[in-house]
């Protein structure tokens, strides 16, 4: 009889693990397709009066430096460029460690910024992990998994 109720208690606490599981892998899967924090705008104050001062236009063109696509190269206008897998993407990366949207940059006021949107690897500003936007320095590498990205002009 013992030896019974101690089956049934493995039997239970499989079950549960076997459930928290499902449960990680969809929350997993639901943050690649969806961004998972990508609803979340943090607030940043745009530089467009010392940018001009500076004289310069700023980059003008987001090469990809390393990776599958390396020497891909868009031309930077004033929309977002949204990165990942998903085919509605403005950089659509076949990189295996990228998320379906994986980063975006953004610019404001003549200055870029780089925001991870919730990706599963993370996106790397040179060799610190961004968290929120951060600003972009012209030939400061992005990389997303294998592929390596650096705004020239």
């Amino acid at each position: 009889m013992p030896a019974e109720i101690v089956l049934q208690g493995f039997r239970f606490g499989f079950l549960i693990l076997l459930w928290l599981f499902v449960f990680a892998a969809f929350r997993v899967v639901r943050a690649d397709l969806f961004g998972g924090r990508a609803g979340r705008v943090a607030s940043v104050p745009p530089r467009a009066a010392a940018s001009r001062k500076r004289g310069g236009r700023g980059p003008r063109h987001l090469v990809v430096t390393a990776g599958p696509l390396s020497g891909t190269r868009i031309t930077l206008g004033e929309q977002a460029i949204l990165i990942g897998r998903a085919d509605d993407s403005t950089l659509v990366l076949t990189d295996d460690f990228a998320s379906s949207r994986h980063a975006r940059l953004t610019n404001r006021g003549g200055q870029w910024y780089v925001e991870d949107l919730g990706s599963t690897n993370g996106t790397y500003l040179d060799q610190q992990r961004v968290q929120g936007p951060l600003l972009v320095a012209p030939g400061q590498p992005i990389r997303i998994g294998q592929t390596v990205l650096e705004l020239r002009s």
